[in-house]
């Protein structure tokens, strides 16, 4: 099976040949994987993996500074300033905001003012040739990530005292970045859905141990929009690739009602994210993605600490509605590369299905 058929097979409710795995990773491990199994680029690494990755992909803009598929995270098109921040002694380094251009934003009207972007300037059409070149693959085709922007806009501590003390404001820039995205994911769909399998609506509601807001205040100001859009995306047929971290079990039973088809990335280390409790409430309703811990596991982990999660998950999930086994986040540069190949040949070893 190619991985496409691999994905559509378990997305009908099929059996196929073995469980569908995903690779996501930083940049720095992807180029020491490249070296170290002497891959000539990154479809070659995958084959070598043996993975079935899901190509992330989203319309460009013509002045954004930086490459990437996540629309919200072009920095340059939203005018937040960012800089590198280096971390673990150097084995890797993150973009961060540093600088919030709605920092100072008072008013609706300052909202309002705020030099957005204009949907019209983003390119649909090319977006088709690239979904072209991976008819093998499942695709992501575009990303709807609001209060994360929000947040990036205004800064995250201004961000979520705003739920409290200047709700207006939220609902004001919620809005306009609710009918901006629409747009474009409307657009995108146009042009290209019979090539998309998914569009990527996420938020990082949960910490380690909590959500990051109250019920209510995700029902005031993410909920109606975030439906909307699953809404939407399911109109053309297309599925919705929910991500969201950390311990978010109080909120899942209404992200299932909403509609969500895949759940990522399952971080069971967090409070209330248990995997057997999991599968046994809403393993019927939605695809889980991801489970294989990041935290402990694949950094600090044995190659057999590796492989018997694996196992473990493999069997936890084995009668809901899917799984695709994956880290719980990007395989992060303190990860040896020996666990990394541990996890991927688990998949082959346990995930058959005859």
């Amino acid at each position: 099976m190619t991985p496409r058929a691999r994905w559509e097979v378990m997305l009908a409710g099929g059996a196929p040949d073995r469980v569908p795995c995903d690779y996501q990773a930083t940049r720095e491990v992807t180029a020491r994987l490249l070296a170290e199994l002497g891959c000539a680029g990154e479809r070659q690494l995958w084959e070598r993996l043996g993975v079935d990755t899901c190509i992330r992909l989203a319309p460009t803009h013509p002045r954004a500074q930086e490459d990437d598929w996540h629309v919200q995270s072009l920095w340059s098109v939203w005018h937040v300033g960012t800089r590198k921040v280096p971390y673990g002694d150097g084995i890797g380094v993150y973009v961060e905001s540093v600088a919030h251009p709605l920092a100072a934003a008072r008013t609706t009207a300052d909202i309002e003012r705020f030099d957005w972007t204009d949907p019209n300037d983003w390119d649909y059409a090319s977006l088709r040739t690239k979904c072209e070149e991976w008819r093998d693959y499942s695709i992501i085709g575009g990303c709807y990530e609001p209060f994360y922007l929000y947040c990036h806009l205004r800064g995250l501590e201004q961000g979520l005292e705003d739920l409290l003390l200047n709700p207006a404001l939220v609902e004001a820039a919620l809005e306009r970045i609710y009918y901006i995205h629409e747009e474009m994911i409307r657009r995108t769909l146009q042009e290209s859905a019979d090539l998309i399998d998914f569009i990527y609506v996420a938020e990082d509601l949960g910490g380690q141990e909590s959500l990051l807001m109250s019920l209510a205040s995700f029902r005031r100001f993410l909920k109606p929009w975030m439906s909307r859009m699953i809404d939407l995306i399911h109109s053309f047929g297309v599925r919705v690739f929910h991500h969201d971290d950390g311990a978010i079990r109080r909120v899942l039973p209404e992200l299932i009602d909403m509609g969500i088809d895949i759940l990522n990335p399952v971080q069971w280390r967090c409070r209330g994210m248990e995997r057997e409790g999991l599968a046994r409430d809403f393993g019927d309703s939605v695809i889980f993605h991801g489970a294989v811990d990041n935290q402990r596991t694949l950094p600090f982990g044995t190659p057999e600490d590796v492989r018997r999660e694996v196992a473990d998950n493999l069997r936890i999930f084995a009668k809901g509605k899917g799984y695709v086994v994956a880290p719980c986040h990007n395989l992060q540069p303190n990860t040896p590369t020996e666990n990394i190949l541990a996890l991927y040949e688990a998949v082959h070893e346990y995930g058959g299905r005859g």
